[in-house]
């Protein structure tokens, strides 16, 4: 894979479809593809997967107005998503978004956790952090080994079946014990308008 300059894609051609052709990613000299180039130096596997899936359904579709379910997740990831290791309390708390225990009761498990950050738009915003800065985690489709979450396991995780499911759990990231000094004040997690409860007619697979 190889960084080229960001017009380099022929005109009418789809960004993820030149990739995908010619193994060359264009890139603006902005913070932005500067991100998105970081995680395909982290993540070749990953980011190759997504990108054939990309072309797929463009091949199929064509460049539509609005993406279809599985174009829509596989942005959603791309752009903002991240891969969870953590013990198992962790996940319940984070799947019911229950922020309390997720960030107070439980907050000495998150010794024990590894978050990662995949997407390079929400990279890019933590440059300049804000409260409401949220990322997506990935919910894997049936059980994983926790401490696999490396790149291969990352990319063998990708199908396409499961993320048009949009396999996805809200995670507040500045909530994250260590993320903000903030938030060592535990009134941090007051804020209603950030750690939203889940509604009832949500429902969130088994990690």
């Amino acid at each position: 894979m190889r960084f080229v300059p960001g017009d380099s894609a022929a005109p009418g051609e789809a960004y993820e479809a030149f990739i995908h052709r010619t193994a060359c990613v264009p890139t603006r000299d902005n913070l932005h593809d500067f991100f998105n180039g970081l995680v395909w130096l982290h993540c070749p596997l990953s980011k190759r997967r997504l990108n054939e899936l990309q072309a797929a359904e463009i091949a199929r579709d064509g460049i539509c107005a609005t993406r279809g379910p599985l174009r829509d997740a596989l942005t959603l990831f791309d752009e903002n998503g991240a891969v969870l290791d953590a013990p198992g309390p962790l996940w319940h708390a984070l799947l019911a978004r229950d922020w309390q225990a997720l960030f107070v009761t439980h907050r000495s498990l998150w010794r024990e956790a590894r978050l990662l950050v995949f997407g390079h738009a929400l990279l890019e915003k933590l440059t300049a952090p804000r409260k409401a800065a949220t990322a997506h985690v990935l919910i894997s489709a049936g059980e994983m080994n926790p401490s696999a979450w490396d790149d291969a396991t990352i990319a063998a995780s990708l199908h396409p079946a499961h993320l048009a499911t949009k396999p996805f759990t809200p995670l507040p990231v500045l909530g994250v014990p260590g993320w903000c000094v903030q938030n060592e004040n535990f009134s941090f997690y007051d804020d209603s308008e950030v750690f939203r409860p889940r509604r009832d007619a949500e429902r969130s697979p088994n990690p």
